[in-house]
């Protein structure tokens, strides 16, 4: 297995320290950023090992050797809170005077504490009677990618990987994402409007975890693909069906539950180091 470590920068000390933790002799600078080492005994990395990167502000995430980007053919993607900045509800529902009692709900659905759909329909509730204007609002004012979503894609662009979307939030952001990114393939939930103002309902079939695995599996065999050719990305315990049905799964700054049972988890660097991963 090849152990590889990123960082904003790394020096020529913190380097030496790596290569004696992990007994590695050989190091492979990916870039000024990141550096891969042949482990031959994946067992004798000790926790001195995730403590010396925890205090450097170091992510690292154990990869089958000669794996590459372009081995895998779907990246598939959580949104709020993964891909971008916010979670768009608590946002919409800040303009309809309620951000804090939907924002302690969204917080206990991606810790896994409460089922998401019920979740789902009790916060897309509380904002009934709200002008659709307000989901523009959001999208221009306080929307943001999270770093490196843009170089990411271009990785995976260049490398020939389809790109999937999928969010248990809501389809006018989506949308916009698709177009502005470039992704292939986009699901998320409808929110009803009637005479421009938001009922409190959905219409159609509802994004949960299951939803979102189902997605990953159904694009995956359209497109021919094995299960290890597929990389997701997310943070709540609502991607954990999905991760369990990808062949790599990545944690962008992730709830306890997802940590779990992620291949990688990214608490310091961009999204950008998924690509480097494989690089």
């Amino acid at each position: 297995m090849n152990l590889v470590v990123q960082g904003n920068t790394l020096d020529s000390s913190t380097l030496q320290s790596l290569s004696r933790l992990a007994g590695a002799k050989d190091i492979e600078i990916i870039d000024a950023g990141a550096c891969r080492f042949d482990v031959k005994n994946r067992e004798r990395i000790a926790a001195e090992f995730a403590r010396f990167c925890a205090n450097a502000a170091l992510d690292w995430a154990w990869v089958p050797k000669g794996r590459r980007l372009g081995d895998f053919g779907l990246f598939i993607t959580d949104m709020d809170s993964t891909l971008i900045n916010i979670e768009c509800i608590d946002e919409i529902a800040d303009m309809q005077g309620v951000k804090a009692e939907v924002a302690v709900i969204t917080e206990s659905a991606m810790r896994g504490e409460i089922d998401f759909r019920t979740s789902l329909e009790r916060r897309v509730l509380l904002l009934a009677g709200l002008h659709e204007q307000a989901l523009a609002r959001v999208y221009a004012k306080r929307l943001r990618l999270n770093p490196g979503a843009e170089a990411l894609m271009a990785s995976l662009k260049a490398a020939g990987v389809r790109t999937a979307l999928v969010s248990g939030g809501f389809a006018y952001f989506t949308d916009h994402m698709r177009r502005e990114l470039g992704f292939d393939y986009a699901w998320a939930n409808e929110l009803e409007a009637v005479d421009g103002r938001l009922t409190g309902r959905m219409v159609g079939p509802v994004i949960d975890a299951q939803a979102k695995a189902d997605c990953l599996t159904a694009t995956r065999d359209a497109l021919g693909l094995a299960p290890e050719q597929v990389l997701c990305c997310g943070d709540g315990a609502n991607d954990i069906p999905m991760f369990r049905a990808a062949g790599f799964g990545v944690a962008y700054r992730p709830k306890p539950a997802l940590r779990e049972v992620a291949d990688c988890c990214l608490d310091y660097i961009g999204l950008d180091g998924i690509a480097r991963l494989f690089a």
